[in-house]
């Protein structure tokens, strides 16, 4: 059995509380842009897994790697 999480696009929508419609989730999946989805038959499909990476590659508030805790040269 498949132990995996997966939410469907409203579901996905809820989870960024609207900030990303149904239907732009529908535009990217035509783009091939987005998070990975997966289709069974006319079900569209998010893994959370997924989701949770993506997030992180697209988290904007990233501190360089030069002010990055623990990277800083003692001087």
């Amino acid at each position: 059995m498949d132990t995996r999480k997966y939410l469907t696009a409203e579901e996905v929508s809820d989870r960024y509380r609207g900030g990303v419609s149904v239907g732009t989730l529908r535009y990217w999946r035509a783009m091939k842009v987005g998070p990975t989805f997966m289709k069974i038959g006319k079900a569209v499909l998010y893994p959370v897994e997924h989701l949770e990476a993506w997030d992180q590659k697209n988290t904007a508030c990233r501190a360089p790697d030069r002010l990055a805790l623990g990277s800083r040269d003692e001087e």
